[in-house]
């Protein structure tokens, strides 16, 4: 029998990738196999992100856009052609990564996928007493009605009136508009009622007695008297003080609006970005304002008639609050034909949480309070019971947040991706999941400037003898310590009943490497971040993101700027302020940017170097000044380990700008630029930015959770000395991680379980990491004791 050819269609097995050169790329060319599981590895800040991310996926989303009208592209993200000459045979890209889910009070779990639509549906369908249609039993919609008169046109010049009434049924909670909580503000944070305002009473940052603007338009408003303290204002005094009206006032011959202090304090504070603030205005706003359970709905969200309207004994709320695991038992017993399309949808969907180990949570549990770890998996449920096939699937570190007994259930669900027929391409530092892969691409072989290269391409074996920084450290196994060291003291925790903790009591040793650790859901956030007494003395590092636009950078987020202009403005006889970009010194072509931005409607905006600075970003004038032999702009190029050296001696020596510099190599990012925007810093050069500022904080209880993500397997053991360092420093430090090599490090564990939601919220062993292989009876202990092969 004749040879027959293969099918021309058959050719297109590879996506190929030819002279990439976004971001830190330097003319990458790599042929990724389709209906293949590639994984993705090289040291945080090597280019991975930039070549999945920023380029395969970016340029798949932009060619599926373009196939819209421009009139739906206008409602779209404009999306720019990546530096890359080819990209050929790309297939639809659905990216799956791990920005945390908006942290909108009104976002559940429910809200955030299908879940509480179908709910909605389902209760408005069947339960008695009925209230309306689907919006009645949403947290989101108000109940509002309107009435009212218009004039319609009847021809020939006459007009009549016609009445109109509106009417909605919403499910909202009046008194805390849907989002269960009420906010209270404490005046004693606000002003110190034994003083008057002549005397300094208030206690808010930035409001002198003397001279503030502010202070002075009370103090004059002839509402109060300024000479009398506040304990001893009569009511009506107090009223008009707290809560008085807007109304012009004259002070000192100028018209200034009064009004009273809390609504004040409600514009001034409350209604701006809390992430966004100075690190004292942020503290003040956490002391100042305090958030109680909606005592009207008990914090359901959800008004008296909702909660009344039930199913089979249960309200849409308890519903709602239930495990989705035990939710989707009680789904799968209610047999009504007249809605069974839905229910077999809601089943699908709250099966998934459960397969994909999210079974623990509650529809009703806010969105952002999940980890970067759940929000992804929370975002993966929608792909899984898709029918979609030859779809490019893009995940960015899939196993973080997960525990290493959960991380097997993980690599099934991206093989079930693969085995459908679907490309599936993963960013990861896990050795567990990179020994599942089809073809491994490892690039290198530093970072940022140092990194940028393919250094292998194959399979896990080939990289496993490679010799490259990936492929040295796959097998890589912390020890056990020999010796732990002994705790100086305790943090009691008593009666801990945050989420599903149950009634916790647990000491957590001081002046050691403490470990926290458990499957995701078994409540180890809920014991340190929800537990810690407030008044221990704790340095927080978590997980929330960086907010930053691209005019900030390393330089301006730690604080390192400010003495260096300072010591600018001092050699050179001149004002600090000319040495920001952002401030007197920008080049006023393109106000300190760098680049002019043009924007195209539905197309990709344009940006292009300055003419005028060159991307310098500051005024001509401004870089003639120098200091050590440098110009600022030369300053803000360099990496953070040429700066260290530069200020560390000589002319150019500034100890405080040393000492931040300093941190920021001790946490591993020694080749980032000191103007290189944080909108292109991954997410694991985030957090260790954000642990550099905060190591100069002065508490003694530092707090970190899950420190390694991001981090490649040799960035670890950087990190375990750095965390030895802070100990040996006289820190406590307790650390919530699942990565065997810190839990191995560690002096003191506290593992929590034995299982997640329900299931977890106990303390299931307490005592060195020795201790826990030995006993082998939790989860945790058996992962370690495989991982240091016992």
């Amino acid at each position: 029998m004749a040879k027959t050819e293969p099918h021309a269609a058959d050719s297109h097995d590879l996506i190929r990738v030819h002279g990439a050169r976004e971001n830190n790329l330097k003319d990458v060319s790599i042929e990724i196999p389709k209906r293949r599981l590639t994984v993705f590895t090289g040291v945080s800040g090597s280019g991975k992100s930039s070549l999945v991310f920023d380029t395969v996926a970016a340029e798949s989303q932009r060619l599926i856009n373009e196939t819209y009208s421009s009139f739906v592209q206008g409602f779209m993200p404009a999306l720019a052609r990546p530096e890359v000459d080819v990209l050929d045979g790309l297939t639809t890209a659905i990216i799956v990564d791990q920005q945390r889910m908006g942290s909108d009070p009104r976002s559940t779990v429910g809200t955030a996928t299908d879940a509480n639509a179908m709910l909605r549906i389902l209760f408005s369908r069947l339960a008695k007493p009925h209230v309306g249609p689907p919006g009645a039993y949403s947290f989101n919609t108000a109940s509002v009605s309107a009435s009212g008169g218009f004039r319609v046109e009847k021809g020939a010049g006459k007009t009549k009136t016609e009445k109109v009434t509106f009417s909605r049924t919403g499910g909202m909670c009046v008194r805390c508009e849907g989002r269960g909580s009420v906010s209270d503000i404490d005046l004693s944070e606000l002003y110190d009622d034994s003083k008057s305002l002549s005397e300094g009473a208030f206690t808010i940052p930035g409001w002198k007695s003397d001279s503030q603007w502010t202070v002075q338009v009370y103090a004059q408003s002839g509402f109060v008297d300024p000479d009398k303290p506040i304990r001893e204002y009569t009511k009506k005094e107090l009223q008009a003080f707290l809560y008085g009206e807007p109304v012009k006032v004259k002070v000192n011959g100028v018209n200034l609006t009064y009004e009273g202090l809390i609504p004040k304090i409600q514009k001034s504070f409350l209604a701006k970005d809390k992430e966004s603030m100075q690190p004292h205005i942020r503290a003040f706003v956490e002391r100042a304002v305090t958030f109680t359970t909606c005592p009207d709905c008990d914090g359901t969200r959800l008004s008296e008639a909702v909660r009344a309207s039930k199913f089979k004994r249960k309200s849409i709320a308890d519903a709602c609050a239930m495990e989705i695991r035990d939710l989707a038992e009680w789904v799968r017993g209610i047999a009504e034909p007249s809605v069974a399309p839905l229910l077999d949808a809601l089943q699908q969907t709250l099966d998934s949480f459960v397969e994909i180990g999210l079974g623990y949570l509650a529809l009703d549990r806010p969105s952002g309070t999940l980890s970067g770890g759940e929000a992804q998996r929370v975002k993966m449920i929608r792909h899984l019971g898709s029918s979609l096939t030859d779809v490019t699937y893009v995940f960015d570190e899939p196993t973080t947040g997960l525990h290493p007994h959960d991380i097997a259930r993980m690599n099934d669900l991206l093989l079930r991706l693969r085995d459908k027929g679907n490309t599936v391409l993963v960013v990861e530092h896990k050795p567990q999941t990179i020994a599942i892969a089809d073809h491994v691409v490892d690039l290198g072989p530093g970072a940022g400037t140092e990194g940028g290269t393919v250094c292998f391409e194959g399979t896990v074996d080939g990289l496993r003898a490679s010799g490259t920084v990936t492929g040295r450290h796959l097998d890589d196994r912390a020890a056990l310590k020999d010796t732990v060291r002994k705790a100086d003291g305790a943090l009691e925790i008593r009666k801990a009943t945050a989420h599903n903790l149950r009634k916790v009591d647990v000491d957590v040793p001081l002046g050691v490497l403490c470990v926290v650790t458990g499957v995701a859901g078994s409540g180890k956030s809920s014991l340190i971040h929800g537990s810690v007494p407030a008044s221990a003395d704790v340095v927080s590092v978590d997980q929330t993101p960086i907010r930053g636009s691209r005019r900030s950078n390393p330089a301006t987020y730690t604080g390192l700027l400010e003495p260096i202009r300072k010591a600018f403005a001092k050699a050179n006889g001149v004002k600090p302020a000319l040495f920001s970009a952002n401030s007197e010194g920008a080049c006023p072509t393109c106000n300190g940017a760098g680049v002019i931005y043009t924007d195209l409607a539905m197309m990709a905006g344009v940006s292009t170097p300055c003419e005028e600075c060159e991307g310098k970003r500051f005024q001509a004038p401004v870089l003639e000044y120098r200091f050590g032999g440098r110009d600022i702009s030369e300053v803000l190029a360099m990496s953070v380990a040429q700066a260290e050296e530069f200020f560390a001696a000589g002319e150019a020596r500034i100890p405080a700008a040393h000492k931040i510099l300093e941190r920021l190599a001790d946490v591993g990012l020694g080749y980032l630029t000191l103007g290189q925007p944080l909108t292109t810093l991954s997410g694991g050069e985030r957090q260790r930015l954000k642990l550099a500022t905060h190591m100069a904080d002065k508490g003694g209880v530092y707090v970190l959770d899950e420190p390694t993500t991001g981090l490649h397997l040799a960035d670890v053991e950087q990190l375990l000395g750095l965390l030895d360092r802070l100990v040996d420093a006289g820190k406590s430090v307790i650390v919530i991680e699942h990565h065997p090599a810190v839990m191995a490090h560690a002096d003191w564990i506290i593992d929590l379980g034995p299982g997640a939601g329900h299931d977890g919220g106990k303390v299931v062993f307490e005592g060195t990491p020795a201790e826990l292989v030995a006993d082998g009876s939790t989860l945790t202990g058996q992962a370690l004791g495989e991982y240091v092969g016992s």
